[in-house]
């Protein structure tokens, strides 16, 4: 609904609009300052041939323009080609817990978590944080502690009260 208002109000008065900006005096060029004028003047008069100077066509750079050729190309983007013959140098890790779906199953390089691993460490985290510590979480997970301790610290799985139905007046809370 708003962007039909908004359509109305931008397509209103539209050809008087721009028929009146078309209209409009185009602004030309700034004129010169009188003295500027004057000195301009007073160096013609001393030397006439500048003015043919500046006039006059020179074959010389002409030709040497012509012979320019400019080509541009975009430059290539660097496409990494895996070879089967390379191996790679990343160590690859599978996935931790029961989330070997094939369809969804992929290799992580060490040092990253899957979205579900992290909602999982997180929650093993909140449920028991005695059992899943920062130190543990990453020696689990193969990751930096310095990493896990902010992922702690600044991320927080949701957690949905739902209140008994006697406590209507109470709202649903999200923590």
């Amino acid at each position: 609904m708003g962007a039909r208002v908004t359509r109305a109000f931008r397509n209103f008065n539209l050809d008087n609009r721009a028929e009146r900006e078309i209209s409009k005096v185009k602004p030309s060029a700034a004129p010169m300052h009188p003295t500027t004028k004057t000195l301009i003047l007073e160096e013609l008069n001393r030397h006439p041939e500048l003015e043919e100077i500046v006039k006059r066509k020179d074959d010389k750079l002409l030709t040497l323009l012509k012979e320019v050729y400019v080509e541009s190309k975009d430059p290539v983007p660097h496409v990494r080609v895996k070879d089967a013959n390379i191996p790679q140098s990343t160590e690859l890790r599978l996935l931790k817990g029961n989330h070997f779906n094939l369809m969804t199953s992929q290799n992580i390089p060490k040092g990253k978590i899957s979205v579900v691993e992290a909602l999982t460490l997180l929650n093993n985290h909140k449920r028991s944080p005695e059992t899943w510590t920062a130190e543990k979480i990453a020696q689990e997970y193969y990751l930096e502690l310095r990493d896990v301790k902010s992922l702690l610290m600044f991320f927080v799985a949701f957690d949905v009260k739902i209140f008994p139905a006697n406590d209507r007046n109470k709202a649903i809370s999200f923590k």
